[in-house]
């Protein structure tokens, strides 16, 4: 009797522990706070993805750069400290141009047009990450991006001197351009950054306008709808080849759902949150004709500038978009 039970007790542990490796935990990464629909859709993503894996993969998402600081995201799901994380795609522009693609003005200003210049772009962004043994899940955008400000903005000269917030290359050569001084500060940082005079105007969403209560220290919002840049949720290329077939596949369709859902809710963002910033006493105004053909001219010039530095690479993809 004791020979028996003690065989059934190592059998039963052999059991448990076999069934505490079965089953696969990812610590996510992700720079935004709960109230932004990126986070909102990526713990509906890690939902599915547990039942999609039947809890074979679980997926604990850390929001508001609470994990790992935003800059250091990429670095951390290269160097597997962490097997998936979520990352703004400009903020590799300095890696590789075709990162800045999306966050170049005006090239791409309402969703049809974003979603098509996503298309041609995907495979290139695909190929920049397997480079560094990445490999991307999905990508959603951000609403247009418009001017917080403390003055009305009718023209460029109205932005001259200003402190303007940079979260990417691309908007700090921008913000050069306008002559302003770019001031690097992501988003957990920003109303901060206004209350103590590091910055005092911005270009990004109204989502982001919403989530950091952009009323308490700015009163203008200017809908210039400059461009539309994207999210993209990677992973460590190893770790999701150490899954089994089932789960990996669990985990892709749990992503092509994310990807369709958040560009849905990117949309509805769009207009609510706008409707947000009127409603909390912001001065939401349409850009002035003199304020778009300047910033159209900008735009021109940046574009030029990107495919000096993208090349053929750079050309292919722009040639793709305008066909």
């Amino acid at each position: 009797m004791r020979v028996f039970l003690k065989t059934t007790t190592m059998l039963l542990a052999i059991a448990a522990t076999s069934t505490s490796f079965a089953s696969t935990r990812w610590d996510m990464a992700t720079p935004y706070v709960d109230s932004t629909h990126h986070t909102q859709n990526i713990r509906q993503f890690a939902e599915d993805v547990k039942a999609a894996t039947d809890g074979e993969l679980e997926i604990v998402v850390h929001a508001g750069g609470s994990l790992i600081d935003h800059k250091e995201i990429v670095r951390a799901v290269r160097s597997r400290q962490i097997s998936i994380g979520e990352v703004f795609i400009g903020i590799l522009g300095n890696e590789d141009p075709v990162f800045k693609l999306d966050n170049l003005p005006f090239l791409a200003t309402d969703f049809d047009q974003a979603k098509k210049l996503y298309a041609v772009s995907k495979a290139t962004i695909e190929n920049k990450l397997a480079e560094d043994n990445m490999m991307l899940l999905y990508s959603v955008p951000w609403p247009p991006q418009g001017i917080y400000s403390k003055k009305a903005i009718n023209s460029v000269a109205d932005m001259e001197g200003g402190k303007m917030r940079a979260y990417s290359s691309t908007l700090s050569q921008l913000s050069v351009l306008l002559k302003a001084s770019p001031t690097t500060v992501q988003t957990v940082e920003i109303p901060q950054a206004f209350s103590t005079g590091i910055i005092d105007m911005m270009i990004t969403s109204p989502t982001t306008g919403v989530s950091s209560q952009s009323w308490d220290y700015v009163s203008h919002y200017t809908d210039v709808q400059a461009w539309i840049p994207k999210n993209m949720v990677i992973i460590n290329t190893r770790a999701f080849k150490r899954l089994d077939e089932k789960t990996q596949q669990g985990l892709l369709q749990a992503s092509a759902d994310a990807e369709s859902r958040g560009w849905e809710m990117a949309k509805k963002e769009t207009a609510l949150n706008t409707k947000i910033l009127a409603d909390k006493g912001m001065n939401v105004a349409a850009p002035t004709k003199a304020l778009m053909s300047s910033l159209n001219d900008i735009g021109d010039t940046m574009a030029t500038d990107w495919l000096k530095e993208a090349g053929t690479e750079g050309k292919a993809i722009l040639d793709a978009y305008k066909k």
